[in-house]
């Protein structure tokens, strides 16, 4: 027994709308425990609508509909549904006078299209919508399917799935189960070097384990299902602990988890500070750190030294250093993290300088290059990393500060000074 989305809207096709609903109804899904395999996007047309609810009924029992309930001629969910199931669709009087009862409330007259909208197919529970004036629909039109249906707009179709849909699914029988999954995020290993290291836990059935590949982070999501939340946390807990120990330094944390909130739990519980000296990421890092609530506990602040004046006033990087070296190098990169430390009073001096692009490289400098520099009361260090040429600008930024933050976090939890 299994559920499937199917999501209305020419619009979700031509990438004007992001799906965020589909997403929303498959964490619901798995909260409820129900079976989830198959998502399908159709645009504004009936007869591939249709298409779509002969192939989700031949392989699931519950079609979860999201879009095209509106009173535009375009908006065509209840009546391709009511076609394919050779049902006729009925005026439902009670949605005339809930839409009128909307309407008057704001101060408008209802026009004669929102009629389309009490249209539903013959036999069909209506889900009736608090807030917006599409309603949806709750129907078995044969035995073993049910259809439910919901507008697209998503705060409407939040508090319909969770004031009716859930309750009417859990007395069908469905939500006795939860499927609960933790998300364990790393940082400096390659997804197939990751796989490799915890390869016997890849195909336990319960709980299960999927890698996910991002911008320099990886991602392994550890999937239970039990009858509740709790006992589902109790086959993770010792899975997720293995594969951390394996793991070592390359885990950094877990779901909500980022590296600037974990660099900040770290520092606040070393009653330590943090100040950074950016130039190709121009702020990027002291945003992230500023995102986190709470990071001025911590954080002192940034200086962003984008012109090689600033370097040497501010950060006290020198003339002969920046002329010798250039501003894209070890030396420039240390400086500028020691510099900053000292002007701002903290414990630890960040730094990023590299050659983002499109411009700027040169033979013995290409795009992508970028040294960090760690600054403490011990000295200072630098890393040189290389995010490659052909990656955009934003990628890089994106890549040196993440890494720039991952060298601080690995750094507070291997020393004690």
């Amino acid at each position: 027994m299994s559920a499937e989305i199917i999501c209305i809207g020419t619009e979700l096709l031509l990438g004007d709308i992001v799906n965020g609903n589909a997403q929303y109804l498959a964490k619901q899904l798995a909260r409820l425990g129900i079976p989830h395999y198959y998502q399908t996007v159709v645009g504004d047309n009936i007869e591939r609508i249709k298409q779509a609810i002969a192939i989700g009924t031949s392989r699931s029992q519950i079609l979860i509909f999201t879009g095209g309930l509106g009173p535009t001629p375009d908006d065509l969910t209840c009546e391709a549904i009511a076609s394919f199931f050779d049902t006729t669709l009925e005026e439902r009087q009670e949605i005339i006078e809930d839409l009128h009862r909307k309407y008057s409330a704001r101060g408008r007259v209802m026009a004669s299209s929102n009629r389309k909208q009490a249209l539903m197919p013959q036999g069909a529970e209506i889900l009736y919508n608090p807030t917006g004036t599409a309603p949806g629909i709750i129907w078995q039109p044969r035995s073993g399917i049910t259809i439910l249906t919901f507008p697209g707009v998503t705060s409407e179709m939040h508090r319909m799935w969770e004031e009716t849909a859930v309750p009417y699914l859990q007395n069908q029988g469905w939500g006795k189960t939860v499927i609960y999954s933790r998300m364990l995020k790393f940082w400096g290993v390659a997804e197939s070097t990751l796989a490799e290291k915890v390869n016997p836990y890849l195909n336990l059935s319960n709980p299960t384990l999927a890698t996910y590949a991002g911008k320099g982070e990886v991602k392994l999501r550890v999937s239970a299902k039990a009858e509740n939340s709790e006992l589902a946390e109790a086959l993770i807990n010792p899975v997720a602990q293995k594969i951390q120990n394996i793991a070592g330094l390359d885990y950094y944390g877990a779901d909500k988890d980022t590296l600037a909130s974990v660099i900040g739990v770290l520092l606040y519980q070393r009653g330590e500070t943090l100040a950074v000296a950016e130039s190709c990421t121009g702020g990027l890092v002291g945003k992230m750190l500023t995102d986190i609530s709470g990071s001025s506990d911590y954080f002192w602040g940034s200086i962003t030294a984008y012109d090689n004046r600033v370097k040497q006033e501010l950060l006290g990087v020198t003339s002969q250093d920046l002329e010798t070296l250039g501003a894209v190098s070890a030396v420039v990169a240390e400086k500028m993290s020691a510099g900053v430390r000292l002007r701002l009073g903290t414990t630890w001096g960040l730094s990023v300088t590299g050659i983002a692009g499109p411009s700027g490289e040169s033979n013995s400098k290409p795009i992508g290059l970028v040294y960090i520099g760690l600054a403490s009361s011990q000295g200072t260090i630098s890393f040189e990393n290389h995010f490659g040429a052909s990656r955009d600008r934003t990628s890089i930024r994106y890549l040196s500060a993440c890494t720039a933050l991952d060298i601080l976090r690995r750094e507070l939890i291997t020393t004690k000074y």
